[in-house]
């Protein structure tokens, strides 16, 4: 697979692009290119996040060209997988505390797109994440065809709040490791404290 030409990060639906943990993994990666991106309705100003098939667009729309990482937090992270499943030819995708489900509501999974999921991921959540337990998660990304990385911040829930460090640290390793060194077995798993 060739390298990754850089990588494009994207916020969570009620944060935007300086959100500091996509600051911190875009200073842990320099100087591989990085772009922080806001979505349409963040750019024009509005709360409500657009519904799916206009995010992943405005994903695509602004992508540079193919062999890129792509991901991002929570929501933004989801809709650079399907912008990835919808064809997008990415070097890798990084989801950082992926939506599996609604709080509460385990049966409503988001994990249609998955099988069309061919690149290598990295999933990066809290061991209290409550869009997602660990068990559910490494349970649902069995559908992906590529590499799957799973990396738990004990005791954190979705905000991952004060793991930014932690957060850049694990992204620049995986990215290091599309970069050049041996490739990753699937479901490799690490535990981190943030």
């Amino acid at each position: 697979m060739p390298k990754p030409k850089g990588i494009f990060l994207t916020p969570g639906a009620g944060s935007s692009a300086d959100h500091p943990s996509l600051r911190a993994i875009e200073a842990a990666l320099a100087p591989l290119p990085c772009i922080r991106h806001d979505f349409a309705y963040r750019r024009e100003g509005r709360k409500a996040p657009d519904r799916a098939p206009k995010a992943v667009a405005d994903v695509l729309e602004h992508v540079p060209a193919p062999g890129w990482v792509l991901g991002g937090r929570s929501f933004g992270g989801r809709m650079c997988s399907m912008a990835v499943a919808e064809g997008y030819a990415a070097a890798g995708l990084v989801l950082i505390c992926y939506p599996l489900h609604p709080p509460g509501k385990p049966q409503q999974l988001r994990v249609e797109h998955f099988p069309s999921m061919t690149v290598p991921c990295l999933f990066l959540s809290g061991t209290k994440d409550q869009f997602g337990s660990p068990a559910e998660l490494e349970s649902a990304t069995a559908a992906i065809p590529g590499d799957v990385t799973h990396v738990w911040i004990e005791g954190k829930d979705h905000s991952l709040r004060n793991a930014d460090v932690r957060i850049a640290e694990v992204v620049s390793e995986w990215v290091a490791g599309l970069r050049g060194s041996a490739p990753r077995a699937r479901g490799g798993r690490s535990r981190g404290s943030g």
